[in-house]
Protein backbone atom coordinates (compact mmCIF):
# COMPACT_ATOMS: atom_id res chain seq x y z
CA UNK A 1 0.00 0.00 0.00
CA UNK A 2 3.05 1.98 0.90
CA UNK A 3 4.31 1.73 -2.42
CA UNK A 4 1.07 2.51 -4.34
CA UNK A 5 0.48 6.28 -2.29
CA UNK A 6 4.38 6.64 -3.71
CA UNK A 7 3.56 6.36 -7.52
CA UNK A 8 0.35 8.48 -7.00
CA UNK A 9 2.69 10.84 -5.36
CA UNK A 10 5.56 10.80 -8.09
CA UNK A 11 2.46 10.91 -10.85
CA UNK A 12 1.07 14.05 -8.84
CA UNK A 13 4.39 15.68 -9.06
CA UNK A 14 4.63 15.00 -12.66
CA UNK A 15 1.62 16.33 -13.32
CA UNK A 16 2.36 19.93 -11.51
CA UNK A 17 5.25 20.05 -13.13
CA UNK A 18 3.90 19.40 -16.70
CA UNK A 19 1.50 22.42 -16.19
CA UNK A 20 4.05 24.63 -14.06
CA UNK A 21 6.43 23.89 -17.72
CA UNK A 22 3.07 25.33 -19.93
CA UNK A 23 2.62 28.35 -17.66
CA UNK A 24 6.20 29.16 -17.69
CA UNK A 25 6.33 28.99 -21.39
CA UNK A 26 3.39 31.54 -21.20
CA UNK A 27 5.18 33.92 -18.88
CA UNK A 28 8.26 33.46 -20.54
CA UNK A 29 6.88 34.84 -23.63
CA UNK A 30 4.83 37.03 -22.55
CA UNK A 31 1.84 39.00 -24.68
CA UNK A 32 2.89 42.60 -24.62
CA UNK A 33 -0.74 43.15 -27.27
CA UNK A 34 -3.44 40.77 -28.17
CA UNK A 35 -3.96 40.08 -31.26
CA UNK A 36 -7.26 40.82 -32.90
CA UNK A 37 -9.62 39.65 -36.04
CA UNK A 38 -12.41 40.87 -37.77
CA UNK A 39 -13.63 39.68 -40.88
CA UNK A 40 -15.70 41.73 -43.97
CA UNK A 41 -19.27 39.68 -43.69
CA UNK A 42 -21.59 38.82 -40.60
CA UNK A 43 -23.23 36.45 -42.55
CA UNK A 44 -22.53 33.89 -44.69
CA UNK A 45 -24.85 31.33 -46.85
CA UNK A 46 -22.75 28.71 -48.27
CA UNK A 47 -22.91 27.18 -51.88
CA UNK A 48 -21.24 24.56 -53.19
CA UNK A 49 -22.07 25.64 -57.35
CA UNK A 50 -19.64 28.52 -56.16
CA UNK A 51 -17.72 26.56 -54.22
CA UNK A 52 -14.11 28.16 -55.24
CA UNK A 53 -15.64 31.71 -54.60
CA UNK A 54 -14.48 33.75 -52.15
CA UNK A 55 -17.06 33.39 -49.16
CA UNK A 56 -15.51 35.62 -46.37
CA UNK A 57 -12.25 37.38 -45.92
CA UNK A 58 -10.40 38.12 -42.30
CA UNK A 59 -7.92 40.54 -41.35
CA UNK A 60 -6.05 40.62 -38.19
CA UNK A 61 -3.10 42.19 -36.38
CA UNK A 62 -0.39 39.55 -34.61
CA UNK A 63 -0.03 40.35 -30.99
CA UNK A 64 3.70 40.92 -30.04
CA UNK A 65 5.91 39.32 -27.53
CA UNK A 66 8.44 40.19 -24.90
CA UNK A 67 11.33 38.36 -27.07
CA UNK A 68 11.43 37.23 -30.79
CA UNK A 69 9.21 33.88 -31.64
CA UNK A 70 8.59 31.86 -34.76
CA UNK A 71 5.17 30.92 -34.28
CA UNK A 72 2.41 28.63 -35.85
CA UNK A 73 -1.00 31.00 -36.53
CA UNK A 74 -4.32 29.63 -37.23
CA UNK A 75 -8.14 31.29 -38.04
CA UNK A 76 -10.03 28.88 -35.24
CA UNK A 77 -13.94 28.36 -35.87
CA UNK A 78 -16.42 26.98 -32.89
CA UNK A 79 -19.55 26.13 -32.71
CA UNK A 80 -21.08 29.09 -30.20
CA UNK A 81 -21.65 28.15 -26.61
CA UNK A 82 -19.20 25.49 -26.67
CA UNK A 83 -16.22 27.22 -25.76
CA UNK A 84 -14.28 25.90 -29.00
CA UNK A 85 -14.55 22.58 -28.30
CA UNK A 86 -14.65 20.24 -30.83
CA UNK A 87 -12.90 23.57 -32.86
CA UNK A 88 -11.60 23.39 -36.32
CA UNK A 89 -8.71 25.50 -37.83
CA UNK A 90 -7.73 26.66 -41.12
CA UNK A 91 -3.95 27.36 -41.34
CA UNK A 92 -2.48 30.57 -42.04
CA UNK A 93 1.15 32.10 -42.75
CA UNK A 94 2.93 34.05 -40.70
CA UNK A 95 3.46 36.50 -43.10
CA UNK A 96 -0.01 37.71 -44.11
CA UNK A 97 -2.54 39.94 -41.82
CA UNK A 98 -5.64 38.58 -44.53
CA UNK A 99 -7.00 36.34 -46.50
CA UNK A 100 -9.99 34.96 -47.57
CA UNK A 101 -11.76 31.48 -48.00
CA UNK A 102 -13.93 29.85 -50.04
CA UNK A 103 -16.71 28.42 -49.80
CA UNK A 104 -15.70 25.23 -49.68
CA UNK A 105 -12.93 25.62 -47.46
CA UNK A 106 -15.46 27.49 -45.23
CA UNK A 107 -17.80 24.69 -45.56
CA UNK A 108 -15.22 22.13 -44.52
CA UNK A 109 -14.05 24.38 -41.49
CA UNK A 110 -17.62 24.16 -40.66
CA UNK A 111 -18.03 20.19 -41.27
CA UNK A 112 -14.85 19.46 -38.86
CA UNK A 113 -16.18 22.16 -36.22
CA UNK A 114 -19.87 20.51 -35.85
CA UNK A 115 -22.26 22.81 -37.37
CA UNK A 116 -25.18 21.58 -38.55
CA UNK A 117 -25.78 21.53 -42.50
CA UNK A 118 -28.61 23.66 -44.17
CA UNK A 119 -29.41 26.15 -41.14
CA UNK A 120 -28.04 29.10 -39.34
CA UNK A 121 -25.25 28.65 -36.86
CA UNK A 122 -23.60 30.93 -34.67
CA UNK A 123 -20.21 30.78 -34.96
CA UNK A 124 -17.37 31.84 -32.70
CA UNK A 125 -13.84 32.45 -34.68
CA UNK A 126 -10.47 34.21 -33.57
CA UNK A 127 -7.14 33.81 -34.11
CA UNK A 128 -4.97 30.91 -32.60
CA UNK A 129 -1.19 32.05 -32.18
CA UNK A 130 1.23 29.07 -31.40
CA UNK A 131 4.55 28.94 -29.95
CA UNK A 132 6.07 26.15 -28.37
CA UNK A 133 3.82 24.64 -26.22
CA UNK A 134 2.27 28.25 -25.48
CA UNK A 135 -1.56 29.05 -27.23
CA UNK A 136 -2.59 32.89 -27.70
CA UNK A 137 -5.58 33.79 -28.56
CA UNK A 138 -6.92 37.01 -30.66
CA UNK A 139 -10.79 38.69 -29.55
CA UNK A 140 -13.43 36.46 -30.47
CA UNK A 141 -15.57 37.94 -33.47
CA UNK A 142 -19.21 35.84 -34.41
CA UNK A 143 -20.11 35.41 -37.87
CA UNK A 144 -23.92 33.38 -38.74
CA UNK A 145 -22.89 30.92 -41.09
CA UNK A 146 -25.60 28.66 -43.47
CA UNK A 147 -23.75 25.24 -44.12
CA UNK A 148 -23.89 23.18 -47.08
CA UNK A 149 -24.47 19.28 -47.24
CA UNK A 150 -20.97 18.56 -49.22
CA UNK A 151 -21.30 16.33 -52.22
CA UNK A 152 -20.57 13.26 -50.95
CA UNK A 153 -19.73 11.97 -54.34
CA UNK A 154 -16.58 14.33 -54.58
CA UNK A 155 -15.77 14.40 -50.42
CA UNK A 156 -15.37 10.33 -50.21
CA UNK A 157 -13.35 7.52 -51.53
CA UNK A 158 -14.60 5.39 -54.39
CA UNK A 159 -14.65 2.39 -56.53
CA UNK A 160 -16.70 1.12 -59.59
CA UNK A 161 -18.69 -1.35 -60.18
CA UNK A 162 -18.78 -1.87 -63.96
CA UNK A 163 -20.60 -4.97 -65.52
CA UNK A 164 -23.48 -6.04 -67.21
CA UNK A 165 -26.30 -5.34 -65.13
CA UNK A 166 -25.33 -1.39 -65.21
CA UNK A 167 -27.08 -0.30 -68.46
CA UNK A 168 -30.36 -1.70 -67.10
CA UNK A 169 -29.58 0.19 -63.80
CA UNK A 170 -29.75 3.47 -65.61
CA UNK A 171 -25.43 3.14 -66.00
CA UNK A 172 -23.71 1.72 -69.05
CA UNK A 173 -22.81 -1.99 -69.39
CA UNK A 174 -19.20 -2.68 -68.52
CA UNK A 175 -18.16 1.04 -68.18
CA UNK A 176 -15.89 1.77 -65.05
CA UNK A 177 -17.26 5.86 -65.92
CA UNK A 178 -20.74 5.28 -66.19
CA UNK A 179 -21.06 2.24 -62.99
CA UNK A 180 -22.28 2.50 -59.99
CA UNK A 181 -19.75 3.58 -57.34
CA UNK A 182 -18.92 1.93 -53.10
CA UNK A 183 -17.76 4.64 -51.25
CA UNK A 184 -15.57 4.30 -48.16
CA UNK A 185 -16.75 6.98 -45.17
CA UNK A 186 -14.40 5.26 -43.45
CA UNK A 187 -11.87 6.55 -46.17
CA UNK A 188 -9.90 3.55 -44.83
CA UNK A 189 -10.10 1.79 -48.06
CA UNK A 190 -13.25 -0.44 -46.87
CA UNK A 191 -16.21 0.20 -49.64
CA UNK A 192 -19.77 -0.52 -49.80
CA UNK A 193 -22.61 -0.09 -51.21
CA UNK A 194 -25.66 -0.86 -53.69
CA UNK A 195 -26.29 -2.39 -57.10
CA UNK A 196 -29.06 -3.24 -58.82
CA UNK A 197 -30.02 -6.11 -61.32
CA UNK A 198 -32.61 -6.79 -63.71
CA UNK A 199 -32.11 -10.08 -65.04
CA UNK A 200 -29.47 -12.91 -64.71
CA UNK A 201 -30.09 -14.17 -68.22
CA UNK A 202 -27.10 -14.10 -70.84
CA UNK A 203 -24.29 -13.16 -68.49
CA UNK A 204 -26.24 -10.04 -67.63
CA UNK A 205 -25.70 -10.26 -63.84
CA UNK A 206 -21.96 -10.20 -63.86
CA UNK A 207 -19.72 -7.40 -62.73
CA UNK A 208 -16.55 -6.46 -61.07
CA UNK A 209 -15.09 -3.78 -59.22
CA UNK A 210 -12.59 -1.07 -60.98
CA UNK A 211 -10.62 1.85 -59.62
CA UNK A 212 -10.18 5.60 -60.65
CA UNK A 213 -13.44 4.96 -63.27
CA UNK A 214 -11.12 2.86 -65.59
CA UNK A 215 -9.88 -0.79 -65.99
CA UNK A 216 -6.35 -0.73 -65.29
CA UNK A 217 -5.88 -2.60 -61.57
CA UNK A 218 -9.53 -3.95 -61.78
CA UNK A 219 -10.28 -6.94 -59.76
CA UNK A 220 -12.82 -9.93 -60.06
CA UNK A 221 -13.03 -13.56 -58.33
CA UNK A 222 -10.00 -14.99 -57.68
CA UNK A 223 -11.82 -18.39 -59.05
CA UNK A 224 -12.96 -19.98 -55.36
CA UNK A 225 -15.80 -18.12 -55.35
CA UNK A 226 -14.97 -17.99 -51.73
CA UNK A 227 -14.95 -14.19 -51.66
CA UNK A 228 -11.43 -13.41 -52.83
CA UNK A 229 -10.40 -10.98 -54.90
CA UNK A 230 -7.54 -10.31 -57.42
CA UNK A 231 -6.45 -8.05 -60.18
CA UNK A 232 -8.13 -8.45 -63.16
CA UNK A 233 -9.72 -11.70 -61.98
CA UNK A 234 -12.77 -13.42 -63.25
CA UNK A 235 -16.16 -11.67 -63.28
CA UNK A 236 -18.61 -12.08 -60.33
CA UNK A 237 -22.06 -13.05 -61.12
CA UNK A 238 -25.14 -11.58 -58.94
CA UNK A 239 -26.89 -14.71 -56.88
CA UNK A 240 -30.33 -13.20 -57.89
CA UNK A 241 -32.18 -10.77 -59.22
CA UNK A 242 -32.65 -7.02 -57.41
CA UNK A 243 -30.71 -5.36 -55.04
CA UNK A 244 -26.86 -6.19 -53.60
CA UNK A 245 -25.20 -5.31 -50.91
CA UNK A 246 -21.93 -5.09 -51.63
CA UNK A 247 -18.65 -4.95 -49.37
CA UNK A 248 -14.91 -4.58 -50.28
CA UNK A 249 -12.25 -4.52 -48.19
CA UNK A 250 -9.41 -3.30 -51.40
CA UNK A 251 -6.50 -3.71 -49.98
CA UNK A 252 -7.68 -7.34 -48.16
CA UNK A 253 -8.52 -8.61 -51.63
CA UNK A 254 -11.58 -9.06 -50.58
CA UNK A 255 -15.95 -8.91 -51.39
CA UNK A 256 -18.88 -9.70 -49.77
CA UNK A 257 -22.41 -9.29 -51.14
CA UNK A 258 -26.46 -10.60 -49.85
CA UNK A 259 -29.39 -9.35 -50.93
CA UNK A 260 -31.17 -6.41 -49.61
CA UNK A 261 -34.53 -5.76 -51.15
CA UNK A 262 -36.33 -2.72 -49.62
CA UNK A 263 -39.79 -2.00 -48.67
CA UNK A 264 -41.64 0.33 -45.77
CA UNK A 265 -43.17 -0.94 -43.42
CA UNK A 266 -45.46 0.58 -39.62
CA UNK A 267 -48.15 1.39 -38.33
CA UNK A 268 -48.38 4.79 -40.57
CA UNK A 269 -48.60 2.66 -43.67
CA UNK A 270 -52.14 0.88 -45.21
CA UNK A 271 -50.65 -2.35 -44.16
CA UNK A 272 -49.36 -1.48 -40.49
CA UNK A 273 -46.71 -3.70 -38.96
CA UNK A 274 -47.91 -7.01 -40.96
CA UNK A 275 -46.55 -6.46 -44.25
CA UNK A 276 -44.38 -4.43 -46.51
CA UNK A 277 -44.90 -2.50 -49.36
CA UNK A 278 -42.02 -2.79 -51.42
CA UNK A 279 -40.00 0.44 -52.69
CA UNK A 280 -39.40 -0.29 -57.13
CA UNK A 281 -36.33 0.84 -58.59
CA UNK A 282 -36.53 3.68 -61.02
CA UNK A 283 -33.27 3.03 -63.53
CA UNK A 284 -34.13 6.94 -64.91
CA UNK A 285 -33.80 8.31 -60.96
CA UNK A 286 -31.11 5.65 -60.21
CA UNK A 287 -33.33 5.62 -56.71
CA UNK A 288 -36.00 3.72 -54.96
CA UNK A 289 -39.27 5.03 -55.11
CA UNK A 290 -42.86 4.26 -54.25
CA UNK A 291 -45.41 6.44 -56.75
CA UNK A 292 -47.99 6.86 -53.98
CA UNK A 293 -48.50 6.13 -50.45
CA UNK A 294 -51.23 6.53 -47.71
CA UNK A 295 -49.34 7.80 -44.73
CA UNK A 296 -50.69 8.57 -41.46
CA UNK A 297 -49.83 11.48 -39.05
CA UNK A 298 -50.33 9.21 -35.78
CA UNK A 299 -47.86 6.17 -36.79
CA UNK A 300 -44.28 5.53 -37.48
CA UNK A 301 -42.59 3.92 -40.84
CA UNK A 302 -39.25 2.99 -41.54
CA UNK A 303 -37.81 0.84 -44.22
CA UNK A 304 -36.27 -3.36 -44.17
CA UNK A 305 -35.11 -5.58 -46.35
CA UNK A 306 -36.25 -9.00 -47.69
CA UNK A 307 -39.67 -8.43 -45.30
CA UNK A 308 -37.34 -9.01 -42.51
CA UNK A 309 -35.66 -7.04 -39.77
CA UNK A 310 -32.12 -7.90 -39.61
CA UNK A 311 -31.37 -4.50 -42.59
CA UNK A 312 -33.69 -1.44 -41.90
CA UNK A 313 -33.06 2.22 -43.17
CA UNK A 314 -33.95 4.57 -40.05
CA UNK A 315 -33.41 7.54 -38.20
CA UNK A 316 -29.88 7.43 -36.02
CA UNK A 317 -31.53 7.67 -33.24
CA UNK A 318 -34.76 8.97 -31.99
CA UNK A 319 -38.08 9.45 -33.99
CA UNK A 320 -37.96 11.83 -36.93
CA UNK A 321 -40.64 13.73 -38.66
CA UNK A 322 -39.71 14.84 -41.86
CA UNK A 323 -40.98 17.33 -44.19
CA UNK A 324 -42.31 17.08 -47.69
CA UNK A 325 -39.97 17.58 -50.65
CA UNK A 326 -36.95 18.01 -48.01
CA UNK A 327 -34.66 15.40 -48.12
CA UNK A 328 -32.80 14.13 -44.97
CA UNK A 329 -30.04 11.78 -44.48
CA UNK A 330 -31.03 8.16 -43.16
CA UNK A 331 -29.19 5.54 -41.65
CA UNK A 332 -28.03 1.98 -42.32
CA UNK A 333 -28.69 -0.13 -38.88
CA UNK A 334 -25.82 -2.61 -39.80
CA UNK A 335 -23.08 -0.28 -40.63
CA UNK A 336 -23.01 1.01 -36.88
CA UNK A 337 -24.74 4.64 -37.33
CA UNK A 338 -28.18 3.74 -35.63
CA UNK A 339 -29.07 3.97 -31.82
CA UNK A 340 -32.32 2.35 -30.63
CA UNK A 341 -35.00 1.33 -33.07
CA UNK A 342 -36.67 4.62 -34.11
CA UNK A 343 -38.93 5.54 -37.46
CA UNK A 344 -40.09 8.48 -39.26
CA UNK A 345 -43.58 10.43 -39.33
CA UNK A 346 -44.95 13.24 -41.10
CA UNK A 347 -47.29 15.94 -39.56
CA UNK A 348 -49.88 15.47 -41.84
CA UNK A 349 -52.20 12.77 -43.35
CA UNK A 350 -52.21 12.14 -46.68
CA UNK A 351 -50.53 10.56 -50.37
CA UNK A 352 -46.65 10.76 -50.52
CA UNK A 353 -44.12 9.80 -53.12
CA UNK A 354 -41.16 8.20 -51.01
CA UNK A 355 -37.93 8.72 -52.74
CA UNK A 356 -34.72 6.35 -51.19
CA UNK A 357 -31.45 7.41 -52.97
CA UNK A 358 -28.93 4.86 -51.93
CA UNK A 359 -26.21 5.62 -54.77
CA UNK A 360 -23.71 6.77 -51.81
CA UNK A 361 -23.08 5.21 -48.80
CA UNK A 362 -21.11 8.15 -47.05
CA UNK A 363 -24.76 10.11 -47.39
CA UNK A 364 -28.23 7.36 -48.03
CA UNK A 365 -30.80 10.16 -48.47
CA UNK A 366 -34.83 9.84 -48.27
CA UNK A 367 -37.08 12.03 -49.40
CA UNK A 368 -40.81 12.28 -48.99
CA UNK A 369 -43.26 15.00 -50.85
CA UNK A 370 -46.87 15.47 -50.22
CA UNK A 371 -49.05 14.82 -53.24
Amino acid sequence: MKHFFKILAIAFIGLLVISCDKDEDQAILGENSQGKISSDKTNVVLNEVTAGNTAISFTWVNPTYNTAIVPKRQIEFGVKGKGFKDSSVFDVSNDITTISMTHAQLNAAMYSCGATPDISNQIEIRLKTIAGTAFFYSNTINVTVTPYTPNPDLVYPKINVPGAYAGAAGYADWTPGNSPNLFSPGKDGKYRGFIYVTTLASDKGKYKFAINEDWPGNKGDDGTLSGKLKVDGADIAASAVGTHYLKVDWAGNTYSSVAANFGVIGDATPTGWNSDTDLVYNPSTKKYEIASIQLSSTGLFKFRANDDWAMKFQPSNGDQALVSGTGVQTFFNIEGTVTGDSGYKVAVTGAYKIELDLHNSANYKLTITKL
